[in-house]
């Protein structure tokens, strides 16, 4: 068995070689990257491929059985990359291809949904055996905002009083990895999520507890986020989609009760307070 990962330098693809190389020899694993210089750490074969760039893509692809299609980090330019990789992977004869995609892609409000949504309608019209994880929300994406948070005296967000059921990217990876190194998995769809949701004031609290220091959550208006965000120097347009996120994520978008990643990687995700502790040291 040949497994290869796309985007294997990227933070969730680091973590999916490292749970990777425990569960299969570290010979059958491919980093595919766009500057391999990067990739040298990984402890496993590399090969040159940039989503973008089509004809980097059937050699690094020779040969692989199970390819993990991580979606690129360019919205706005995913859909056509990703068609790329999956035309390359079919004209090289890859037997299953996996997919990171977003939770609920088929029915989710959020824009970030659109490029994910039409992705896997292109997966499913190749032919390719296919396996779809759609990935909920990483915690990471506001305990990066922490420091931001401890500097102004305060968590902002659009989030009001929505539950979000996120995970770790680690917990996500973990499942990845599993799920490209066993069969089982053929034509399913898994809807990831944290077993435990929280909202941004619970996550304002959680801070505020560990640090010391009072923290408490203010709820914006959308616009108002989306203002500030690109004040921090964000683009205007990806501004928009975050703030657009949390506005959903009001509305229940990205709660999900499933536990279906808790399934896929054998214990509980990974509780907020661990995570809060981790984004401090």
């Amino acid at each position: 068995m040949t497994i290869a990962i796309t985007g294997a330098t990227g933070h969730l693809g680091r973590r999916v070689v490292e749970h990777l190389k425990a569960l299969v020899p570290a010979d059958q694993i491919i980093a595919l990257v766009r500057d391999p210089a990067k990739a040298t750490d990984l402890g496993v074969a590399v090969r040159a491929a940039d989503y973008g760039q089509a004809g980097t893509l059937p050699a690094a692809l020779a040969g692989v059985e199970t390819l993990l299609l991580i979606s690129g980090s360019e919205v706005g330019q995913r859909l056509p990359q990703h068609r790329n990789v999956i035309e390359a992977a079919k004209a090289a004869g890859v037997a299953r291809i996996v997919y990171t995609s977003i939770l609920r892609a088929d029915t989710t409000p959020l824009i970030l949904g659109e490029e994910h949504r039409a992705t896997e309608a292109l997966i499913k019209a190749s032919g390719l055996t296919y396996t779809l994880l759609r990935n909920g929300w990483y915690t990471e994406n506001y305990t990066a905002s922490i420091p931001a948070a401890l500097g102004a005296g305060a968590l902002i967000g659009s989030a009001g009083e929505g539950r979000i059921s996120a995970a770790t990217r680690d917990d996500y990876a973990e499942a990845a990895a599993r799920v490209v190194a066993s069969p089982g998995h053929e034509n399913r769809t898994y809807e990831l999520a944290g077993d435990v949701a929280f909202t941004l004031a619970d996550l304002a609290a959680e801070v505020s507890r560990q640090t010391g220091k009072a923290v408490p959550y203010q709820n914006l208006p959308e616009a108002d986020y989306a203002g500030i965000l690109a004040g921090f120097g964000l683009p205007a347009a990806f501004a928009d989609i975050l703030a657009q996120s949390d506005l959903c994520a009001s509305r229940g978008a990205l709660f999900d009760d499933g536990r279906q990643l808790a399934a896929l990687i054998g214990r509980p995700t990974t509780p907020l307070a661990q995570a809060v502790a981790a984004a401090l040291a």
